[in-house]
């Protein structure tokens, strides 16, 4: 029972499942407000109806995340203090600065653009009604980077000086926290992760209606649309993942260690990548693998000749820097695997869009189970990105801040097992219900018709955008 109600072990199950649950909404929003503000964009330059109709349909479904993402992203802030006072102690000093910004300029900015959007459709000149949305997107952006650089702060601490008087870290160079490696190559990654999703999800809403014969003229270009962007986004997932691994490599070495589940240093065809592993129970030695040489170094170091040093070596040299009462290196089959099904989520999704370009070429007509297969392939991109976060955060154990704070070391000393529990519980309960909710109004919102436009002649087409106003009581 005592196990049960550690508050360590309750704060890290509170954190990581808000957190999640803050990330089903976050992807979402970052992908669909590029797709909107592209159609948008070819509606005013244009004038063709069917852009006015694709921002307008998709524009409900990124703000229906967009407001989910506020609602559930102010849970974690509060966290910091309830659950890990001592966390926030430590780092405040350099945590603080980034998540100021993004409140300040980021959020400000979104905030501000995205109200002038909504309400500025039948107020605002087409091409000032258009900058709204682009600004939007800036400011959505900006905002995860902000947020990034002080995740990075986690993995990599840097531009900081360490006062033994009061026991903190205490920054001295925001350039260096701003331009983390970590977080330059992180962001990329992010944002190319969460275009793909918008682009499965486009997708699959296109094939919803396409499969009930309705809405062809909105929906077969929508439904292309998608699955280029998942296509396109999927290359930029590629590279923005093999810098983001050479970061990784660099500053995290056990978290690289630990996804090859590599427990001898190794070099040149002896630096494989495993396609499957068994270990042994205790996890400090591999049993049997299915490997490709030299990919693992390639992977790290963009070399075909790399060295990836083994789990093993790391936690002998870890030992010596920090202590040799600790175990440095994370689960090993949670990091593992978790980085091999985000690989295998973006694959697939890739696949099925290669896929589906193909089977829909020159308008035919896919089978009924081709339809389930796109609308259920919705959710790959999220899955990929979960457990994209889910080895992020794991991989970095036993550090809450990589070399400077043990996970153990940063949580509230008042906090009681009860008293996380219940607010686990009650957290639980609530987003519980704000999944029924936004379930409802997403389906409510991708089962919905295109908005009407009027005016438009045989072609489809408004040659005067100026003279279409459209209401924004229709969101």
């Amino acid at each position: 029972m005592e196990a049960l109600l550690d508050p360590l072990v309750l704060s890290r199950w509170q954190f990581g499942l808000t957190t999640l649950y803050h990330f089903l909404f976050v992807p979402i929003t970052l992908g669909m407000v590029l797709c909107v503000a592209i159609w948008q964009t070819q509606w005013v330059r244009t004038g063709k109806v069917i852009y006015l109709q694709l921002t307008r349909f998709f524009g409900k479904i990124f703000l229906i995340n967009f407001a989910m993402g506020i609602v559930t992203g102010i849970v974690q802030e509060f966290q910091f203090g309830m659950n890990w006072s001592n966390y926030s102690r430590f780092v405040g000093d350099i945590f603080g600065a980034p998540l100021a910004f993004e409140g300040l300029v980021a959020f400000f900015l979104e905030a501000t653009f995205i109200g002038l959007w909504i309400f500025g459709w039948d107020k605002l000149s087409p091409k000032l009604h258009l900058a709204t949305i682009w600004l939007t997107v800036i400011g959505t952006w900006t905002s995860a980077y902000f947020i990034l650089v002080a995740n990075a702060f986690m993995q990599n601490p840097v531009g900081f000086e360490f006062n033994e008087v009061t026991g903190r870290a205490e920054l001295v160079d925001f350039g260096a926290v701003l331009t983390n490696p970590v977080a330059v190559t992180q962001l990329p990654h992010t944002l190319t992760a969460s275009v793909m999703l918008a682009g499965t999800i486009i997708a699959a809403t296109a094939a919803w209606h396409l499969r009930r014969g309705q809405h062809q003229e909105v929906f077969r270009p929508a439904l292309t649309f998608g699955l280029w962007t998942v296509l396109i986004s999927g290359a930029g997932i590629m590279l923005s993942g093999h810098a983001l691994g050479i970061a990784m490599t660099e500053t995290q070495p056990m978290k690289m260690a630990a996804a090859e589940a590599m427990y001898n240093t190794a070099s040149g065809a002896d630096a494989s990548f495993s396609l499957f592993s068994l270990g042994t129970p205790d996890g400090s030695a591999e049993v049997w693998s299915l490997r490709i040489p030299y990919l693992a170094g390639f992977l790290a170091t963009n070399t075909f000749d790399g060295t990836v040093h083994g789990i093993n070596d790391l936690q002998a040299q870890y030992a010596e820097m920090y202590g040799a009462d600790q175990v440095y290196s994370p689960v090993i089959w949670l990091t593992y695997w978790s980085f091999r099904w985000m690989m295998f989520f973006g694959f697939a999704s890739m696949a099925i869009a290669a896929i589906g370009l193909w089977i829909t070429r020159k308008g035919r007509e896919p089978k009924p189970w081709q339809w389930s297969v796109a609308i259920w392939g919705a959710t790959f991109p999220l899955w990929g990105i979960l457990i994209g976060w889910i080895f992020t955060e794991m991989g970095r154990q036993p550090w809450l801040v990589f070399g400077l704070m043990p996970t153990e070391a940063g949580v509230s000393p008042n906090a009681t097992g009860v008293s996380v529990l219940i607010s686990l519980i009650g957290f639980t309960l609530i987003y519980g219900i704000l999944a029924v909710v936004e379930v409802k109004l997403l389906l409510k919102a991708i089962q919905s018709d295109p908005m009407p436009v009027p005016g438009a002649n045989e072609a489809g087409v408004v040659e005067d955008v100026e003279t279409v106003k459209v209401k924004a009581s229709v969101y």
